[in-house]
């Protein structure tokens, strides 16, 4: 008896297994270990990508940034460059590149965020949107904080748009779905060979369930994209997120929230009604990092709601949502909605929103706060300031640069409440 296997593109549409080996990723993978590339070529995935988009070392990056930016930017320079022209010149209509990467580790933080600027200088009038996984407090790499806070200033400096993502966050929204899925009254809701379920059905035990985790940010990416792949009745282009909600060029840190959440890991959950789909997308529990918008002061919101949902829908929520949310006095009606006809697989709607709010400088306070900590001892400099190129200025000038960006933050804030007039001067995005 002969099986097939089926993929799925996130939208309900079953691609065959011989489909699947013509479609090619329009992706380049970077990474100075060869043992995770390897293992993505090992994988269930590894039709679909291009041995030629593959970049890869062998000794990593040793969880420093300068070896990862300076030392492995300059050598590896025209080599990206040239692959990513290559993928490039494939699409059709190149609306924007997406960047995906860590900001703790080496790699991650330092060559990340060279690709960055060399998008910047190669392709200066294509949207560079970011999604940046953030460490936690207790991460196991000692020198993520300089790390973060040295990516930092090249986030802030070349991205048109970032995503920030906090691990810890990830976390906390695996273990509550392990904890519905395991108290015995959802047993039954978790599907078999999903990431939460073994083969043998049982709840898996994982102190990092990475593969869980790694689904929460691909459907924050299939949510984002869903207009571009499918048919609506009021479709975003991405190149709107950022027109629509970054007024100041520097302030382009947007809070993401999810709902349904249970998609990702494989849940079989009733269907919640719609007005509570959008309640759920304003929770701290369907938020992507740590923070609290409600206290803080929005800039802009965008609202991005794939299934069978009306624009009357839309607009008797945001109604409904408007009296709870703080937004700046010059900007009250700062809302961007888009409506995609075709919702995940399994459910019959969900959200992505977006949101342009202060309250993320509360991450970025605290990240400052471990990178001080360690600083202060000059504990591990000597490994960046052996690599060529790298000079303590470079720490400097990135905490520079993060105290300037907390503190345009703090001036918005202190604009509750006042009128137009009394907004403090930020450099206006055109």
């Amino acid at each position: 008896m002969q099986t097939s296997t089926r993929y799925t593109d996130g939208g309900g549409i079953n691609l065959p297994k011989g489909l699947i080996r013509t479609l090619k990723a329009r992706a380049v993978l970077i990474d100075m270990e060869e043992g995770v590339v390897n293992e993505l070529l090992q994988g269930p995935l590894r039709d679909v990508f291009d041995n030629k988009q593959l970049i890869s070392d062998v000794s990593g990056s040793g969880n420093n940034w300068a070896v990862g930016y300076k030392q492995y930017g300059n050598q590896y320079r025209d080599h990206i460059l040239d692959i990513l022209r290559k993928t490039a010149e494939h699409c059709d209509s190149l609306q924007c590149f997406f960047l995906i990467h860590s900001m703790g580790g080496g790699t991650g933080s330092g060559l990340g965020t060279y690709v960055l600027s060399l998008l910047e200088d190669e392709f200066p009038e294509v949207y560079r949107f970011v999604t940046s996984v953030y460490p936690s407090a207790e991460d196991d790499v000692i020198t993520s904080p300089y790390n973060s806070v040295l990516a930092m200033k090249e986030l802030t400096e070349h991205a048109d748009c970032v995503l920030p993502i906090e691990n810890q966050s990830l976390v906390d929204i695996i273990n509550k779905i392990n904890q519905v899925a395991s108290s015995g009254k959802m047993a039954a809701a978790v599907k078999v060979r999903s990431t939460l379920a073994s083969s043998q059905t049982e709840v898996k035990r994982q102190e990092k369930p990475f593969d869980a985790m790694n689904n929460i940010v691909a459907n924050l990416l299939l949510n984002l994209t869903s207009s571009s792949r499918f048919e609506g009745s009021l479709n975003m282009d991405l190149n709107e997120i950022t027109m629509n909600l970054v007024p100041f060029p520097r302030l382009h840190y947007l809070v993401s929230s999810l709902t349904p959440l249970y998609t990702l890991a494989d849940v079989n959950i009733p269907t919640r009604r719609l007005d509570q789909m959008f309640t759920d997308a304003f929770s701290k529990d369907h938020q992507l990092m740590h923070a609290d918008p409600k206290r803080n002061l929005y800039l802009a919101c965008a609202l991005m709601v794939r299934g069978n949902v009306q624009i009357s829908d839309l607009r008797r929520n945001i109604e409904r949502l408007k009296p709870s949310l703080q937004f700046v006095s010059w900007n009250r009606e700062g809302w961007k909605t888009s409506l995609c006809s075709i919702p995940p697989v399994g459910h019959t709607h969900s959200l992505l929103a977006l949101a342009n709010n202060t309250c993320v400088k509360s991450t970025f306070t605290d990240l400052k706060d471990r990178f001080v900590k360690l600083y202060k001892r000059k504990a591990h400099i000597h490994h960046y300031l052996h690599v060529d190129g790298m000079e303590q200025s470079c720490f400097t000038e990135a905490t520079n640069s993060l105290q300037s960006l907390i503190e345009e933050y703090n001036q918005l804030d202190a604009t509750k409440g006042q009128i137009l007039n009394n907004v403090p001067r930020l450099s206006i995005a055109m």
